[in-house]
């Protein structure tokens, strides 16, 4: 057993979650579960990132104080996670308290170590980003991400000498090549490097919604030094409960491709700087497309995609939770676009939930109780479907080890497969009660149970149901990985309940 910390990036409290947000969180959320499966001791991160100006100029669009703003919009990030049936372990607000003494503490550190100086920046900026831009990296002097135009500036600002860790971070990258996934975003970020890195701005004097800089009082740290260190925030750094030396060797980094260049160059550079090891890896996604587009706030606000009808309790309300969460982790592989569709999510349920495993679970129970009297029996040593089990666990255990929730749910879903075609092969329904019906049905609870073990970093409650029908006390979790997911362990004589549709099917539009 091990230790895992997975955390989310936290979120802006400019605008509602939508689908996008969801889908990050839904997958560390799965990851988070699947550790705690193995029996790992857990620890997942999100919450939200409630500095900056355009969380100021919200506010003030609003009508309200910033933290009044952020207050209420943060609410609604726990009520969208809530709804997913997100199992973090702490949800963490750059507003409170106990960050603000880590910012202070951390960037003291850097400070003291002789990385910061003052300069004057002059330059582009995005307030969308909340970042700068070179004339060289914009588009006709637009934001090259949002596409809006970008600001000049000009201001007294701390810099940090991320030129200093040049050679530094190459010889890192050289020393873990797993510390950024996909290949292609590693290459990515080291590519990045390898083209010279300058010093950047880390303070501004012209808000004042942020983290006072304890050594100069006209200063505020920058959003994103101050959103970065949340994830040190969590784990105590600068407290007497500090336990980074317990969590930061197994920290994972779970993010969207638009913040490489802060996660995977600026974060290790800071950690660096301030006498600290980088988090020990970096997961990178790609986005979620809608007709070949970004999902973004800035794309709704400029008469684009609308998000206020992506939003996540939307589509929980239509689809209910679990399809919604298998969507989001099995129609994309991590790391890659995706593109997302209510007929993409339609379809899914259709054929992967209804056709697939509520057929399969409908037909088993329904079987048992006409042909066995309503009691499951045992499961057989010598089944044909033990070959096809044992894969399902081997790659779908695999797949979660790797970071890749879609092609464990695929061998997850080869299994039912497996076991929907070996029920059609021995077609029980037409037997004869006796002892060859139930050791076809024996084998198949037993898959069915597998099934619910694989799939429950999933589909928790979906499993938990499924579970229960087939006579099971307590979880699908309640044992670890190692001791629950073994060939034979559906010893027979539980009541089994056939119950309505899992999956009522849905009338496509088409």
């Amino acid at each position: 057993m091990g230790r895992f910390y997975i955390t989310t990036p936290i979120y802006y409290v400019n605008d509602a979650p939508h689908v996008g947000h969801a889908y990050t969180t839904v997958n560390a959320d799965a990851l988070a579960r699947w550790h705690r499966l193995l029996g790992d001791e857990t620890k997942f991160l999100t919450g939200t990132d409630e500095h900056g100006q355009k969380v100021a100029d919200a506010a003030e669009k609003n009508g309200l104080t910033p933290q009044e703003w952020t207050d209420r919009t943060s609410a609604r990030f726990r009520e969208a996670w809530d709804a997913l049936g997100i199992s973090y372990d702490d949800f963490i607000r750059t507003t409170e308290p106990r960050h603000y003494e880590s910012v202070q503490k951390f960037l003291s550190a850097i400070h003291d170590n002789g990385y910061l100086y003052k300069d004057v920046y002059k330059g582009l900026y995005c307030v969308s980003c909340e970042d700068y831009f070179t004339v060289e990296s914009s588009i006709d002097g637009k934001c090259p991400i949002h596409g809006r135009e970008l600001t000049e500036m000009e201001e007294e600002n701390w810099f940090f000498k991320l030129s200093a860790f040049e050679d530094r971070l190459l010889e890192y990258y050289g020393e873990h090549p797993e510390f950024v996934t996909p290949e292609t975003k590693r290459n990515e970020a080291y590519s990045f490097i390898k083209g010279g890195l300058r010093d950047i701005s880390i303070t501004r004097t012209s808000i004042s919604w942020g983290v006072p800089v304890p050594w100069d009082e006209k200063h505020v740290f920058y959003v994103w030094y101050d959103a970065l260190v949340n994830y040190l925030t969590a784990i105590g750094y600068g407290r007497e409960d500090d336990e980074v030396d317990k969590w930061w060797p197994s920290s994972h980094h779970l993010i969207g491709k638009e913040i490489i260049r802060f996660h995977c160059v600026w974060w290790p550079a800071m950690c660096m700087a301030a006498g600290l090891e980088p988090a020990s890896h970096v997961q990178v996604h790609g986005w979620l497309l809608v007709g070949g587009q970004k999902l973004s706030k800035t794309m709704a606000a400029e008469g684009g995609v609308r998000l206020t009808d992506i939003a996540p309790v939307v589509l929980t309300n239509e689809f209910g939770v679990d399809p919604i969460r298998y969507y989001l982790l099995r129609d994309t592989v991590l790391g890659n676009d995706g593109e997302f569709s209510h007929e993409g999510i339609t379809s899914r349920y259709n054929t992967d939930l209804a056709n697939n495993l509520g057929n399969l679970v409908a037909r088993v129970t329904t079987v048992v109780n006409s042909k066995c009297a309503g009691i499951g029996p045992a499961s057989r040593a010598d089944s044909e479907l033990r070959g096809e089990a044992e894969k399902a666990i081997t790659d779908t255990a695999a797949a979660w080890n790797h970071f890749a929730p879609q092609s464990a749910l695929e061998a997850t879903w080869g299994l039912i497969g497996a076991t929907n075609a070996y029920l059609e092969r021995h077609a029980p329904w037409k037997m004869e009660s006796g002892a060859q019906v139930e050791g076809v049905m024996g084998d198949a609870l037993e898959a069915i149970r597998l099934v619910t073990i694989l799939a429950s970093p999933a589909m928790p409650a979906v499993c938990e149901e499924i579970w229960r029908r087939i006579g099971l006390g307590g979880s699908p979790t309640d044992q670890t990985f190692e001791r629950s997911a073994k060939w034979g362990e559906y010893s027979g004589g539980q009541r089994v309940e056939k119950g309505a549709p899992l999956f009522p099917r849905i009338k496509s539009d088409a």
